[in-house]
């Protein structure tokens, strides 16, 4: 009768603490991971930091978010990226770097987490 009652016991507590996985991971799309990527980045770098850094981009390649920011350079000759255009960015040099956070979608672990320089 011990027994029994010790394998139930056993049973029940195994099922309890069985975790729950959603069937889309925990991590389910790409502004689930950008959230997650930004409150694990703040802590570290702060607020106003990455907050400059937006938007971010999540993209998914074999069950692995890759979120990175977004750097922003100024116009050519006035400091001011407001009037740049798009295409002009995209030519001029810019230094400086953005936050890089690799994430699991499956049970949302930080994989890795970098800031370029």
């Amino acid at each position: 009768m011990k027994v029994c009652v010790l394998a139930f016991t056993m049973l029940m507590a195994a099922i309890s603490h069985a975790q729950v996985r959603p069937t889309e991971g925990f991590v389910p799309d790409s502004a689930t991971a950008v959230v997650i990527a930004e409150a694990v980045l703040i802590p570290i770098y702060g607020k106003e930091r990455i907050q400059s850094e937006r938007p971010f981009t999540a993209t998914l390649k074999d069950d692995v978010w890759s979120i990175s920011g977004t750097l922003h350079c100024p116009a050519p000759n006035t400091g001011d990226i407001s009037g740049a255009h798009p295409k002009a960015r995209a030519f001029q040099n810019c230094m400086g770097g953005v936050a890089t956070v690799e994430i699991s979608k499956v049970d949302a672990h930080i994989i890795s987490m970098i800031h370029g320089k």
